[in-house]
């Protein structure tokens, strides 16, 4: 396994690693460490344990865009850019990279592929789900891959070259296509949920109504549970049960 396809199957691990006084810093630093210990191989070991700490600092961003400051990084690390530089470097891509993230996926993709398997969902059933679970997580393997080698190929550059690139069009681009899924899911959802009376069915709604607020009521909850990703979720579980029932 080379030390890039290392990194890029670590940086899938980057949200189990959160913490209160590095955030995503450790996810970051361990998605590092292969890059690193390629890099500093001739060298001391000493120095290869100083780089992986530095880019295992404070890092807090979109989980899906860590690759870019992987990638960034490791190419300053590399061409011997002086550590305090690589630190603001961090800092300086940190909110850029959160706010482009949000837009990109909270906001877009997330709520456009949901809208769009709800709609789908009284055609093709419970193979709905699937289709979106692979769809979300191929776009997140293409984009943290193109984030790692943008970060690799320009280093302390990388934030002209990000802000040259397509992510920032597409971000507000995604909102639109989620802003239509949901559009087109809700009277289609309206349809095969109100539509049908049987008891069974209102049972199940019921149900999953009760569990929804439940999610975005709980104190424990709010901060991790959007409104609008319960209630697409909701919707899309209930339109693929009710519409499985015989």
């Amino acid at each position: 396994m080379t030390p890039r396809t290392a990194a890029l199957i670590r940086l899938y691990g980057v949200q189990a690693a959160w913490t209160y006084e590095r955030m995503a810093g450790i996810g970051v630093g361990h998605a590092s460490a292969p890059l690193l210990r390629d890099l500093y191989a001739a060298s001391a070991p000493a120095e290869r344990r100083a780089a992986v700490a530095r880019s295992a600092e404070f890092f807090n961003s979109h989980p899906y865009l860590a690759g870019i400051a992987v990638g960034a990084v490791v190419r300053a690390e590399r061409d011997g850019v002086d550590p305090a530089q690589i630190s603001r470097l961090r800092i300086a891509l940190s909110g850029p990279l959160g706010a482009i993230g949000d837009q990109l996926i909270w906001a877009g993709q997330v709520p456009a592929l949901m809208g769009l398997a709800l709609a789908a969902s009284p055609w093709a059933g419970a193979w709905v789900v699937g289709a979106l679970l692979v769809a979300h997580n191929v776009a997140r393997l293409l984009l943290t891959s193109w984030g790692l080698d943008l970060g690799l190929r320009e280093g302390l550059g990388v934030g002209s070259a990000l802000s040259r690139s397509w992510i920032a069009q597409r971000a507000s681009d995604a909102q639109r296509v989620a802003a239509f899924g949901v559009g087109l899911a809700t009277p289609i959802a309206a349809w095969q949920l109100l539509g049908d009376a049987r008891p069974a069915a209102w049972a199940i709604v019921g149900a999953i109504t009760l569990v929804g607020s439940v999610l975005a009521l709980a104190p424990g909850t709010r901060s991790h549970v959007s409104g609008l990703r319960v209630g697409l979720g909701l919707l899309a579980v209930a339109g693929v049960v009710i519409g499985g029932m015989p």
